[in-house]
């Protein structure tokens, strides 16, 4: 069973510390103070994202028959919206803090329990406000951290903005004893305010001629790429020849206004979906979404997840979305807690007779064996691009202490990516930069390669310290062009060159004319 309340907060800054100074993730307009909740991909980390679509479009499009891509816009109609529920129901509930107006989800709350302290009011010399606060103090703590909470609420409301809390004579004390109460902030004991729902679509008008009042010009940024693909499911359907059951794959942004962004790029308000919709008989549905289930499984293993870090939430009846039958939730073990990676749902028929219903336009299948019309169910499987990004990166994460050839203990930070993820597949050193042909040789090796995967080359330094390097960034291998490359120790040893494993640390003799296809069967 997933221990959801397991963190490991020290292990998360070295994570996020290194990403940024190896070039994985940066922080959105850093430059003027940063965007919340929006990320950058540095060099480094764009490959692996690169590498992770790449391989998830392999494994689900490409080498499957019964499966399609598509492309969808970003910008999306307000009536697919509507039809889908979004600019109903799209909703968070929101509440603020009243003491540092920090906005908090109302549903992430954790339950506390202790003695609230209740104010009506406070004055100072002429001045007086009427205004309801509380604080909550929990079992131990001293209740003049109350009065000190309730008096910085109200010194704002004071016309003397320099004048101190502490000048303020509290009005109405009362206390109540509380039990497993969100009507306060955990940071503070503040007081919340009602919850109140916080519609989480960015929405925007279109034409050059809009206007704001004009209902006509309203679009949105797509809240999840699935609705392209109901939407097109019919032009797909007709132009590709498929037949249930069948699936349309894509991968893309999506934006969510998210009230309370955080665990670094976990949760988002710009961010990358890689989504399968695949559809088909009523019958077959249920039996479908546990094959899928499966499948996933299978395929976060293969990158570098593995098993024993998974887990698989069957979500119960109260908790799924309202149009779902079936839905597993596919956790992993991050630093910050046991969390969703992925949610297979069986969302049944429902997106594409919304669609049919709103549009007036038929949606329906027409299976020519059994000459029967029917709108098909629908299997999600919906994975975050980024979240498997960051689960990569904190998977892979890890150092310890190796002896080097002098005997001295040193940690050594190593990235054990997979690599079909890794950044660099390889990377190509001559022993001494000064040596004119090993030069020349590791530049043939680095031009052979670079047509089909990543390559660093790297002449700076001691080969220790070009390892480590490469370490740190996850390259699982690196090539050495030595004076046995020349042939000058060994003829037999000519035209080779010492192959080194980055997780063993290992070194093995191999020649360059192997290196090819060595390496591209290691990476794919």
């Amino acid at each position: 069973m997933a221990d959801k309340e397991y963190t490991d907060p020290e292990r998360m800054e070295k994570i996020v510390s290194l990403c940024k100074r190896r070039g994985f993730i940066y922080q959105s307009a850093e430059l003027y103070g940063g965007l919340n909740g929006c990320w950058d991909y540095g060099p480094l980390g764009v490959e692996v994202k690169r590498n992770l679509k790449e391989y998830w479009w392999r494994r689900n499009v490409q080498e499957r028959e019964d499966i399609v891509g598509l492309d969808g816009s970003i910008l999306t109609h307000q009536s697919v919206l509507t039809a889908s529920g979004h600019v109903g129901g799209f909703s968070d509930p929101m509440c603020d803090c009243l003491l540092s107006k920090a906005r908090l989800r109302a549903d992430q709350i954790e339950p506390q329990s202790g003695t609230a302290y209740h104010y009506t009011g406070a004055r100072e010399s002429e001045w007086s406000v009427a205004r309801d606060f509380a604080v909550l103090l929990r079992e131990g703590e001293n209740e003049n951290r109350a009065r000190k909470t309730a008096r910085q609420y109200y010194a704002q409301f004071h016309p003397n903005k320099s004048l101190s809390p502490k000048a303020l004579e509290l009005v109405g004390e009362s206390t109540t004893e509380e039990e497993d109460t969100t009507r306060y902030n955990p940071e503070n004991g503040s007081l919340l305010t009602e919850a109140r729902e916080f519609n989480l679509m960015f929405k925007t008008q279109m034409g050059a001629s809009s206007s704001e009042e004009d209902p006509n010009a309203v679009a949105y940024l797509r809240p999840e790429t699935a609705q392209s693909i109901f939407t097109q499911f019919k032009n797909v359907l007709d132009t590709s020849r498929m037949k249930v059951p069948f699936g349309i794959a894509q991968i893309g942004k999506a934006f969510r206004n998210e009230i309370n962004p955080r665990n670094f790029t976990f949760r988002s308000r710009e961010f990358e979906q890689m989504e399968i919709e695949y559809f088909c008989r009523p019958e077959d549905g249920l039996r479908l979404t546990d094959e899928w289930l499966e499948n996933r499984l299978t395929f976060y293993n293969d990158i570098g997840l593995p098993r024993e870090k998974l887990h698989v939430l069957d979500v119960p009846d109260g908790e799924r979305a309202h149009y779902s039958k079936k839905t597993y939730d596919i956790e992993f073990d991050f630093p910050f807690g046991c969390q969703e990676l992925e949610g297979v749902a069986y969302r049944t028929d429902y997106d594409l007779s919304k669609h049919q219903e709103h549009s007036g336009r038929p949606i329906e299948y027409f299976d020519e064996t059994t000459k029967e019309k029917f709108i098909p169910h629908v299997v999600e499987p919906s994975a975050g691009c980024d979240r498997t990004v960051l689960a990569l990166l904190c998977e892979a994460f890890e150092e310890e202490e190796v002896t080097d050839a002098k005997g001295k203990s040193e940690v050594r930070t190593v990235m054990r990516l997979h690599p079909r993820v890794a950044p660099i597949k390889a990377a190509i050193f001559p022993l001494l930069k000064k040596n004119e042909e090993q030069v020349r040789i590791s530049r043939e090796i680095q031009h052979s390669l670079e047509r089909f995967m990543n390559v660093f080359y790297d002449q700076t330094g001691a080969v220790g310290r070009r390892y480590r390097r490469q370490d740190e960034v996850g390259t699982p291998f690196c090539i050495t062009v030595d004076f046995e490359t020349l042939g000058e120790e060994n003829p037999e040893l000519k035209d080779t060159v010492t192959l080194r494993h980055r997780d063993s640390m290992e070194q093995e003799r191999i020649a360059i004319s192997d290196l090819l296809p060595r390496l591209l069967d290691e990476i794919q």
